[in-house]
C-alpha cells in the first residue's frame, strides 16, 4: 500500500508540475470568455426585451394618438355643420323686419289710395334693406360709364357707343353686382361701348 500511495503521491506531483501558472491564466481566461458568451447572450436578450417594450410603449401612444385624432376630426366636422346650418341664422334674423315691413306696405296698398304715401313706404323699406346689406358688408359694383373691368363687370352685349368718350366703357347696366367683403360675389352685367 505505501507502493500506491506513493505513486499517486508522484501523480499529483506530476499534474501539480504541470499545472503552471501559465496555465492557470489560460484556464481563468476561457472560464472569462464563456462568463462574456453567457453575458453577451444576456445582454442580447436583455436588448431585445427593452426593444420590445419600446416598441409596445410606441405602439400604445400611436393608438391613443390615432384615436384621439379621429375623435378631433369627427367633432370638428360636427361643429362645421351645425355651424353651417345656423350660420344664416343671424342674418335671417335682420331681414325679418324688412319682412314685416313689405307686408305692411302690401296691406296698405290694398286699403289706401294715397300713391305718394306708398311710394314712400317703399322708398323706406328699400333704404332700410340696404343700409341692412352694408351692415353685412355687402356692397354695390359701380358699373355706369366706367372702364369695362373683366374682374368685376360681365359683358352681355356691345352696342355703338353713344359718344367716342364712351368706348371701352360700361354704357348701361343690366343686373348690379356686390362685393362681399372686397369679394365679387355677383358680377355686374353690362352693356359696353364700341
Amino acid at each position: 500500500m505505501t507502493k500506491d500511495k506513493s505513486k499517486l503521491d508522484k501523480e499529483d506531483l506530476e499534474v501539480k508540475d504541470t499545472v503552471t501558472p501559465e496555465t492557470e491564466e489560460k484556464v481563468a481566461e476561457k472560464e472569462e470568455k464563456t462568463d462574456k458568451k453567457k453575458s453577451k447572450k444576456e445582454t442580447k436578450a436583455d436588448e431585445i426585451e427593452e426593444l420590445g417594450t419600446k416598441l409596445q410603449e410606441i405602439t400604445d401612444k400611436y393608438m391613443r394618438l390615432s384615436a384621439e385624432f379621429d375623435n378631433y376630426r369627427k367633432r370638428t366636422l360636427k361643429e362645421k355643420m351645425e355651424l353651417t346650418k345656423s350660420a344664416g341664422e343671424k342674418i335671417l334674423l335682420n331681414v325679418l323686419p324688412v319682412m314685416d315691413n313689405f307686408e305692411r306696405a302690401l296691406k296698405s296698398v290694398d286699403e289706401s289710395n294715397d300713391i305718394d304715401g306708398i311710394k314712400e313706404g317703399i322708398h323706406l323699406i328699400y333704404t332700410n334693406f340696404k343700409d341692412f346689406m352694408t351692415q353685412q358688408g355687402v356692397k354695390e359694383i359701380e358699373a355706369n360709364n366706367l372702364d369695362f373691368d373683366t374682374d368685376v363687370h360681365e359683358a352681355i352685349t356691345k352696342i355703338p357707343a353713344p359718344s367716342e368718350d364712351l368706348k371701352g366703357k360700361v354704357v348701361d347696366c343690366i343686373e348690379k353686382g356686390y362685393f362681399l367683403n372686397d369679394k365679387v360675389i355677383r358680377f355686374s352685367k353690362v352693356v359696353v361701348g364700341e
